[in-house]
């Protein structure tokens, strides 16, 4: 049987044994998914694995008994991760001229290759790995080869990528194969920032002098790269501009050096970059104008920079938008408008070292197809200028190893800590708009006979507040919670739970938490009603369709409510497969559009696009069809729901008997014909609270404003409707 286990349990297992002292062997990722890997499938005509090697993590690759090779798992020598946060598992298999004879995509947690994606044409891809130069690559920086991409997996496959190679060439440095070998410890002089180092306040001396360096790129330079590609299409779809045009100009400094940063910022924003960054942390700076751009808008959904990242030997830095500032204005004298300026964080933990030589790589891109685009890169090399640092004498070797035992033992959930108060620094504009968001919600439920009092205000914020919900929590921040959290939560209960994880995304994190507290006050409603992304979808979608004079179904109460009882059934199930298996429970959690309709915006297989159209489109005509009937995420909160403190709806005692209106007008049809409102149902929309006051609708207003008339008090419209149902009655005269 093979063995299956989860990315979180292998980091967890790794960094246990990391620390424990134990032999390479068993502390591996190797060890753990060797047993899933067929040797025939990884190399061909290899009939079995040998040994492990007694230092690193590295297996021999058998054919007729004698060794043909090495294998080893990338994430057991980089730490590079993709949009899941999770390592991406990858076998590789090099022989002793340093060469990939075998590479294989063993494990990885990637959502848009899990089900976005045919898992056939990322093997391919992956396949293509064999025959790779480590040798050549160690030469060239890891630029010797050509990237392929996969369109819509961008990032995924440069992650990959980068695996393979930086893997790679330390596993063929620390078995010296091609020639390779370990590089020895520099013994030479030191270098380290100098504090006290002055740079020009003056543009074009920051570019003569290297402070600033300079990629320029024009049109017909870019035509030319890619005319030499392989794939003839790339050269057929040559821009049309003049070859003189500039494609990019982009430049770059590193802004962390107090000198530059002071010269090019200004002290002010020099001041609040420091505030930015912790400690051991730097940051680039790099503006661009022409017609490419670096950023492009990739990151606007993804989160991650795809176009450029930092190289400095083995190490790879690749910017996520918490990693970003904008530049609103450059400080140097003479400086050229540029239509981009950023800056980007380069985190303590990356092994940076801001004294060596570094590049800023370039990723362009072009279609050749609908769907199709072929890429290439270009190199913008920088080194800090020999004026901005100072040697240091070499430290002197300790006399124990307990202080790198010490610093190899460094509390993971230190680390953990510092990520996520990183992460949640870099977040600063979006909570503030979601705390706002909440507050302002409160204030409604709370104050909610005022908030209700007039019917056409009410309205038009209703769909103001749930037009905000879909467009910035949904589409622009990925703010949708999901089953699969929930699942999340209680596989952590189970294996040992940690703040950790759950506070590296920080509007998730605030929203369950205001979840929380509003199952204890108010319900599944306060969420369901109003801050699921997808809910609001569907109810805007709903008054469209009213607008346009759509047909609006309203099925019999027998049918109905035997109906409720499928989204719980699904949540039941769902819950029961995360028992024994949390990712097969994610693939069926699919019954969720979520991530379709909400996290990718529709660039997803049409059998899930044609899936959600499906459900938006019974919305249409039976008002938020899913939340009512299918919804496991809504059935999972109605459960504690049940715990609610508070009673907030206000009712009358005609209600039900013989009054029928909130029934008939409720939008997911939770009243019952009894009058009771079933809080599992309930989405705190409050039109049932707008009809409690309603002068020409609810028949308990309308006749105590009709007895008011009849002994001629003065009409106090706003008093009567608001009445109790439990208070004293108005005295009559006679």
């Amino acid at each position: 049987m093979k063995t299956l286990l989860s990315p979180l349990k292998i980091m967890v297992f790794v960094a246990t044994l990391l620390l424990s002292g134990l032999p390479v062997a068993a502390q591996s990722v190797l060890s753990a998914l060797l047993p899933d890997v067929v040797a025939s499938e990884l190399v061909e005509g290899a009939d079995g694995f040998g040994a492990v090697h007694p230092d690193i993590p590295v297996v021999q690759v058998l054919r007729g008994g004698e060794r043909i090779g090495w294998a080893y798992v990338t994430s057991d020598f980089v730490s590079t991760t993709g949009y899941s946060g999770k390592p991406i598992h990858t076998m590789v298999a090099i022989d002793d001229a340093a060469q990939v004879i075998g590479v294989e995509l063993v494990k990885h947690s990637e959502p848009i290759v899990l089900i976005g994606i045919p898992d056939s044409k990322v093997k391919a891809l992956v396949a293509n790995y064999r025959g790779l130069d480590l040798v050549a690559e160690a030469e060239s920086g890891g630029t010797a080869h050509q990237l392929d991409i996969i369109s819509g997996a961008t990032v995924t496959i440069m992650v990959i990528d980068d695996s393979i190679v930086r893997a790679g060439l330390k596993v063929a440095r620390q078995l010296g194969l091609g020639g390779l070998a370990v590089e020895a410890p520099d013994a030479g002089p030191q270098f380290e920032i100098n504090p006290d180092a002055e740079a020009s306040d003056d543009w074009m001396t920051l570019e003569g002098d290297g402070t600033l360096r300079r990629l320029s790129l024009d049109v017909g330079q870019v035509n030319a790269a890619f005319a030499a590609m392989e794939d003839e299409r790339a050269g057929q779809r040559a821009l049309t501009e003049a070859p003189e045009t500039t494609f990019i100009e982009m430049q770059a400094a590193l802004v962390s050096h107090p000198a530059i940063g002071r010269a090019i910022l200004g002290e002010a924003v020099n001041d609040n970059l420091n505030d930015w960054l912790d400690e051991g942390d730097h940051a680039v700076a790099i503006v661009g104008r022409g017609l490419y751009s670096f950023k492009g808008s990739g990151y606007v959904r993804g989160g991650i920079f795809d176009r450029i990242f930092l190289i400095q030997d083995d190490i790879s830095v690749r910017f996520r938008d918490r990693m970003h500032k904008r530049i609103n204005t450059i400080a140097a004298d003479g400086a050229p408008v540029f239509a981009e300026a950023d800056l980007f964080k380069i985190p303590a933990d990356s092994g940076f070292d801001p004294t060596k030589p570094f590049r800023i790589q370039l990723l362009v891109q072009r279609e050749v197809g609908a769907i199709e685009k072929v890429f290439t890169t270009f190199d913008l090399g920088y080194q800090l200028p020999p004026q901005y640092i100072r040697a240091v004498a070499p430290a002197a070797a300790p006399e124990a190893s307990g202080a790198a035992v010490a610093a190899a033992a460094q509390s993971e959930t230190d680390a953990q800590q510092a990520l996520w108060k990183r992460i949640w620094a870099g977040k600063k504009v979006e909570i503030a708009v979601l705390v706002v968001m909440l507050t302002i919600l409160t204030g409604v439920f709370f104050f909610q006979s005022f908030a209700v009092r007039n019917e056409r205000w009410f309205y038009w914020f209703r769909i103001g507040y749930l037009t905000v919900v879909l467009v910035y929590l949904g589409w622009i921040s990925n703010a949708q919670l999901s089953v699969v959290n929930l699942m999340a939560l209680f596989g952590s209960l189970v294996s040992g739970f940690s703040w950790q994880a759950f506070l590296l995304d920080p509007l998730t994190f605030i929203l369950w938490f205001a979840v929380a507290a509003a199952l204890l006050f108010w319900g599944r409603g306060a969420y369901c009603g109003w801050l699921c992304p997808f809910g609001a979808l569907q109810e805007l979608l709903n008054q469209v369709a009213r607008a346009l004079r759509i047909p609006q179904w309203t099925l019999p109460w027998g049918l109905h409510e035997r109906l409720w009882p499928l989204k719980y059934m699904i949540f039941l199930g769902l819950f029961g497969v995360s028992l024994v298996s949390i990712e097969q429970a994610e693939h069926l959690a699919e019954v969720e559009p979520f991530k379709t309709a909400i996290i990718l915006n529709f660039v997803r297989a049409w059998p899930f696009v044609a899936y959600v159209a499906a459900l938006l489109i019974a919305g249409l005509f039976v008002e938020r069809f899913f939340c009512r009937y299918l919804c496991p995420l809504g059935a999972a909160l109605a459960i504690p729901a049940r715990l609610r403190m508070f009673d907030w709806l206000k009712r009358y005692k005609e209600c039900g008997n013989p009054c029928q209106t909130c029934a008939h007008q409720c939008p997911v049809q939770a009243i019952h014909p009894t009058g009771e409102i079933n809080p599992n149902e309930c989405i705190d929309c409050l039109h049932c609270q707008v009809l409690y006051q309603s002068e020409t609708q609810c028949p308990v207003v309308i006749r105590k404003l009709k007895r008011r008339e009849k002994v001629g008090a003065v009409p106090d419209l706003g008093r009567a409707a608001m009445g109790h149902p439990n208070q004293p009655k108005p005295q009559s005269i006679n």
